[in-house]
């Protein structure tokens, strides 16, 4: 019950971050297609090569966002063709994406932190890498479907950043090339505004809404993929990697079955915003799972670790 606690107390900022979103959609006016074209040309691609740029080149860098970037493709096709006979419009896009998406960033990172201290960023960022690269993918092909042709789509994700930015991360981190404090105090801000303005997004969608209507079916079914087919998988893992593999130690094993129950992924507004697929009911699934999250992390917390 302490470590329950502690951890609800907390995390209760990241839910103030989307009280302020609240407030500057509603008061100030601020677009937030403008905040989400920031949040997916700009700022995700810096972190995703900050990771790739300083982690230490070992079987992690690469299985790690890879582990991550499988179990969001699997769960995603998945609840996309299943469900295919449930949604008559895009809301079948919506699923798909959600289901694979996870919020290992915004907020992810700011509760592992709590959790296990510094050394835990290096680890989440790696999984963060092998998230964004599923949202600027297939996660944003298969949202990218609900208005877009194939052609259409294919051609919006060739533009997405994302994935040069792993690139050239990566081949920085091959040639040792430094590139001195400057960066470093420019990476410090970013890191800190990609969590605060990813909560605040939710928060400027839901000013949007003027009538609060919930689509159970669509909320049911992303919370089902969300906190029961994330980890479940995770956990199949954990346990083939102790028996057979042995790739990651325990403290990995640990933050990736955190990461594993964290919300739905607040960059879902941001996709639905730039593609315009529902994102009204993006925000209020988002906000739904980011509640249920306040008191279900710290009861997986409290049971497994």
């Amino acid at each position: 019950m302490e470590i329950f606690l502690s951890l609800f107390t907390k995390i209760i900022p990241l839910y103030i971050y989307i009280l302020f979103g609240f407030i500057t959609g509603k008061y100030l006016k601020i677009n937030k297609q403008y905040i989400a074209a920031l949040l997916i040309y700009i700022i995700a691609p810096l972190v995703i090569f900050h990771g790739l740029y300083t982690s230490k080149i070992d079987w992690r860098i690469i299985g790690l966002p890879l582990i991550f970037l499988g179990i969001a493709c699997l769960i995603s096709l998945t609840f996309y063709f299943l469900l295919k006979s449930y949604f008559k419009d895009n809301t079948r896009n919506l699923l798909g994406f959600s289901a694979g998406n996870a919020n290992t960033g915004y907020f992810g990172l700011p509760v592992s932190i709590i959790l296990f201290g510094e050394n835990a960023v290096n680890i989440v960022t790696l999984a963060i890498i092998g998230m964004i690269l599923y949202e600027n993918t297939l996660g944003f092909f298969i949202t990218a479907r609900g208005n877009h042709t194939v052609g259409e789509s294919v051609n919006k994700i060739i533009r997405l950043p994302a994935v040069y930015a792993f690139i050239i991360g990566l081949l920085f981190n091959v040639v040792n090339l430094n590139l001195g404090p400057v960066y470093y105090g420019i990476i410090f801000f970013v890191r800190q505004i990609y969590s605060v303005l990813g909560m605040m997004i939710i928060g400027m969608a839901l000013s949007e809404i003027s009538k609060f209507i919930m689509d159970w079916k669509f909320i049911i079914l992303t919370f089902l993929a969300k906190f029961a087919a994330w980890p479940l998988l995770m956990i199949v893992f954990i346990s083939m990697d102790n028996n057979f593999f042995h790739i990651f130690d325990g403290i990995t094993h640990q933050i990736m079955l955190i990461l594993s129950v964290v919300p739905l992924a607040a960059n879902t507004v941001a996709f639905a915003t730039l593609l315009k697929v529902q994102p009204q009911k993006a925000a209020v699934t988002v906000l739904l799972s980011t509640v249920f999250a306040l008191f279900y992390i710290p009861l997986i917390v409290s049971v497994f670790l």
